[in-house]
């Protein structure tokens, strides 16, 4: 391993390990009764939206930096994160489904959502075409054009995917903990926060260094993709807001999660070196 030529990507290794936890660590007793006797109707349409969509993604997430990223690296430090990461996302997707288990939900309904609620399919579609696009198994990097997909793939999953839909998609279940339900859910996504925001600031130190390796790649037209790829997230993620809770609900509504949005798209752009995409955007939810 040493010495290192990333040394901040070991740092992320040894970080990682020290968030280790499982799902059965978190008793849900008091979420079964939650769900069944204190939360409206609408309430659990929104929890049960959030976990459809989160299951399916962090599936996505585990294919894309086991099967897409990680053969493409060299740096063992590199490699070392990446499998923690993906271990990690299993890990996410085993909690989903242990919630999903221990509130007694129809399983087969739940995972089946993204397939079926055209708001949800359409997040899902747009992250299986940017993996698609870097899954060819003669996929090189020296190529120009190769590194130019390759780059943008990287960007969506770990800056709109993991860096904004994750972070806004975790919202309404802190809502509801804030509110005194629901609170082993909340326990259980607290972990998985901390997980991510390693994954999306590892994913954004990594463009940056891709970058300055690069410096052909960061063009005005590639910059303008990058641009595009948030704007196509929020109109996707403005959807599925609408959708999940189309009357204000948690002391929510879809305005405020589009705000909320908007708020982390800027500071994402701001981190990869861009001009903020909503100028002026506030936090609406300061918790």
């Amino acid at each position: 391993l040493a010495p290192f030529r990333y040394p901040w990507a070991w740092k992320y290794f040894l970080n990682a390990n020290r968030n280790h936890w499982t799902p059965l660590d978190i008793n849900m007793a008091q979420d079964v009764h939650d769900y069944h006797h204190r939360l409206s109707a609408a309430e659990r349409h929104v929890y049960e939206n959030v976990l459809a969509y989160l299951t399916t993604s962090d599936i996505l997430a585990m294919r894309n930096i086991g099967l897409a990223v990680m053969e493409k690296m060299t740096a063992p430090e590199l490699q070392i994160y990446q499998a923690r990461q993906v271990y990690e996302e299993a890990l996410h997707t085993w909690t989903y489904q242990h919630c999903i288990e221990s509130i007694g939900l129809d399983q087969q309904e739940i995972y089946n959502r993204y397939r079926v609620v055209p708001q949800i399919h359409g997040k899902i579609a747009l992250a299986q075409r940017r993996l698609e696009s870097v899954m060819a198994s003669d996929f090189d990097l020296k190529d120009r054009d190769n590194l130019h997909t390759f780059a943008l793939s990287y960007f969506f999953f770990a800056v709109v995917f993991e860096g904004c839909w994750f972070y806004n998609g975790f919202t309404p279940i802190f809502a509801l903990q804030r509110r005194g339900l629901m609170k082993g859910t909340a326990e259980q996504l607290q972990y998985i926060l901390r997980d991510e925001s390693m994954h999306c600031n590892f994913g954004i130190d990594l463009i940056n260094t891709i970058k300055l390796e690069n410096p052909h790649l960061w063009t005005p037209a590639f910059r303008e993709e990058v641009r595009g790829l948030f704007q196509r997230a929020v109109e996707l993620e403005y959807a599925y807001a609408e959708d999940t809770m189309p009357r204000g609900v948690l002391g929510l509504n879809a305005p405020m999660f589009k705000s909320y949005l908007r708020f982390i798209a800027n500071r994402r752009a701001q981190q990869i070196g861009l001009d903020p995409m909503f100028p002026q955007e506030e936090n609406p939810f300061p918790w």
